[in-house]
């Protein structure tokens, strides 16, 4: 890997955000290093850090990578649902969420591997809260829609409602992750779907 010229600066700042998600994907945030990713492009750690010049500033991008890969996946259960609103839609996102098939185990893996390196430096947990204030933003639209339609009470804040099911569904990704084999998809989707059903019930 030679350094390179300025036309090519993008083409090759993309290969290292391929690299740095293969290395995440094998290694996790615990194997992300700058060593680790150079061996995967076939580079020197020196011409790395033309890139990067800190594991901070790597893990940064490595958190980017995640934003746009999440951004960019396939989501089956919003797909099915198509232009489905309120509560059908509100369940659509929250599948979505969990490790219900090997692209999703792979990708909370990361994510969760990377709650450890973003608590430990205030730019990066503010980088985390706001992405995660982002999904809720998202689904509290879709709660207040659902409470137009008279599917959930509209006696509590839309955002509420969001906060409590965010709150459930990463809950959920975290048992699914540590004990895969107590909550496997059935289970997780029959988990969410009493959730939906108790707070549709005014229940939570």
């Amino acid at each position: 890997m030679t350094p390179p010229a300025r036309g090519d600066h993008e083409a090759r700042r993309r290969d290292v955000s391929e690299a740095v998600w293969r290395v995440l994907a094998e290694r996790g945030f615990g194997g992300l290093t700058l060593r680790a990713v150079a061996a995967e492009l076939g580079a020197s750690t020196g011409l790395l850090t033309h890139y990067f010049p800190s594991k901070r500033a790597l893990v940064a991008h490595a958190l980017e990578v995640l934003d746009r890969q999440a951004a960019e996946r396939r989501r089956p259960a919003t797909e099915a649902a198509g232009a489905a609103r309120g509560l059908v839609a509100l369940r659509a996102a929250l599948l979505d969420v969990l490790p219900l098939d090997e692209e999703g185990d792979a990708g909370n893996r990361i994510r969760v591997g990377s709650w450890d390196a973003a608590l430990g430096d205030a730019e990066l947990t503010a980088g985390h809260a706001e992405r995660y204030r982002r999904a809720r933003r998202g689904m509290a639209e879709l709660c207040a829609e659902a409470q137009e339609l008279g599917e959930l009470p509209a006696s509590r804040p839309a955002d509420d409602l969001a906060a409590g099911a965010q709150s459930f569904v990463l809950g959920l990704v975290v048992q699914a992750l540590f004990a895969p084999g107590e909550f496997p998809p059935e289970r997780q989707r029959a988990l969410l779907d009493g959730f939906l059903a108790d707070l549709a019930a005014g229940r939570e």
